[in-house]
This record gives C-alpha cells, structure tokens and sequence, in this order.
C-alpha cells in the first residue's frame, strides 16, 4: 500500500451547498475547524465556474484539494476533512482490503440519491441542522 503524503493547509473543499447533508456536514466540520485548515466552495450554483474539475464533476461528488494542490475525491476527501478538524477519519477501518472498495461504492450510491433522502434524515445522518428549503434547496 503506498503511503499518502501528508497535506498541505488549507484544504480547499468543493462541495454541493444545495444538498441537505452535504451543507449539513461541511457546517459540522467548519464549526470544529478551529485552526482554519478548511476553505469551504459552494459548487452548486449553476454559473460556477472555478475548481480543480468540470461543475458536472464537483456536483457528483466532494472535491479537496490541498494547499501544494494534491486531489482528493469521495471518500479520501471526506477523511482528510476530518482529520484536519480532529476527528477520527475511520482511516484504520476504510483501508482494509474488504472494506475500502465497499466505502467507496456507499458513497457514489449516497451521493447520486442525494437529493432522495429526506430532510429529517439527512439531519440525522449529518449530526447537524440542514438548511431550510428557503436556502435554495433543489429537494
């Protein structure tokens, strides 16, 4: 297995602002950012230009890349945010043999049902108060 270097800070974060538990768990891991090692982007509007990748793809799943410009994509995204907040990435438990490609299949299934998934739900999974349909949700 070869060895992921460490990041760069600050970590840009590209993310769905308009999805329930996107905006939900990006506002979790801001709130616990407290030595600003995150950069929060809303990919969603539909005039967004900017980014490591095409809108089409940041829209489809979390985009981080680091400060030295390093790309992380679904999963490695998601445990390099939490890391740099402190929080366990589950790294032991998703880099083994059985489990890692099983993490990533959870994740593309999550992220293209998304907007499926109903907003009491979505608050639970994200631990967080979700954003109000009056925040431009697409649900």
């Amino acid at each position: 297995m070869s060895r992921i270097p460490t990041p760069a800070y600050p970590l840009t974060v590209y993310f769905d602002a308009s999805c329930a538990i996107c905006s939900a768990e990006m506002g979790s891991l801001k709130a616990r950012d407290t030595a600003g090692r995150l950069r929060m982007v809303d990919c969603s509007p539909a005039t967004f230009s900017g980014g490591p990748a095409p809108r089409e793809a940041l829209m489809a799943a979390i985009h981080v890349s680091d400060a030295e410009g390093r790309l992380r994509v679904g999963v490695p995204a998601i445990r390099i945010c939490r890391t740099a907040v402190g929080l366990s990435s589950g790294s032991f438990l998703l880099d083994l043999p059985v489990v890692a490609p099983l993490a990533d299949r959870a994740y593309a299934l999550l992220a293209r049902n998304r907007y499926r998934i109903p907003r009491w739900l979505a608050t639970r999974l994200a631990g967080r108060v979700a954003p109000s349909c009056d925040d431009n949700c697409r649900i």
